[in-house]
């Protein structure tokens, strides 16, 4: 599956390599590497392999599973649509409480106890994804885990949600990304290199003159 979804994302364009080029991310951190799965909702063939594949994660992974979260705002249309296949409730967890209203952050109906999977499109450093399983346990649900459509596999990320105590289950990730596009002619092999040495250490750029 893994490589698989990487194909998809690769055909359809939502992955970006510019190894010579770097993008700079909102945090400051230069990446080789961009990945916008925005893109998977306007080609419906990857779409629905993609939400066929999340609604078949929920159910492998979290056969106890009651309610999908979906992250504001790129895991909101994700969760929805896997919660249709599904037959399941779903809400979404806003970044913070709204100034008006109900002043809600989480919507959708929630309740006590309730066992919740977090629907998130990207794992990079994990702040955001963490944030939103900390909100859904204030309010009382009972979060089996995270499934998300790609991963870095940064060990910041993974560090961050093993202090957590969450798992996260990824259709895809950087490792098959790269490998996937190696293959098809998207970058040069020997750019691997450059790719694995930025996800192992982002705050080393190094790898930028290799």
């Amino acid at each position: 599956m893994k490589k698989e979804i990487a194909r998809g994302l690769l055909e359809i364009k939502a992955v970006f390599f510019r190894p010579e080029e770097p993008f700079t991310w909102a945090s400051g951190i230069k990446s080789p590497v961009y990945c916008d799965n925005r893109l998977i909702l306007t080609a419906p063939e990857i779409r629905n392999k993609v939400e066929s594949a999340i609604a078949d994660t929920v159910k492998k992974s979290y056969p106890e599973a009651e309610a999908l979260m979906g992250t504001s705002t790129a895991g909101i249309a994700h969760a929805a649509i896997a919660g249709h296949i599904l037959g399941m409730p779903m809400g979404y967890v806003r970044s913070g409480s709204k100034d008006h209203g109900r002043q809600n952050r989480i919507e959708g109906r929630l309740e006590p106890g309730q066992k919740v999977i977090v629907i998130e499109d990207l794992i990079s450093t994990a702040g955001s994804a963490v944030n939103v399983v900390e909100a859904l346990r204030e309010a009382g649900a009972e979060v089996l885990g995270i499934v998300s459509i790609f991963t870095y596999g940064m060990k910041k990320g993974l560090e961050r949600l093993e202090a957590a105590g969450v798992k996260n289950v990824s259709l895809t990730d950087f490792d098959a990304v790269a490998e996937v596009a190696a293959e098809t002619g998207y970058i040069e092999s020997s750019d691997i290199a450059k790719l694995l040495a930025f996800r192992d250490d982002p705050q080393d750029e190094s790898w930028i003159d290799r």
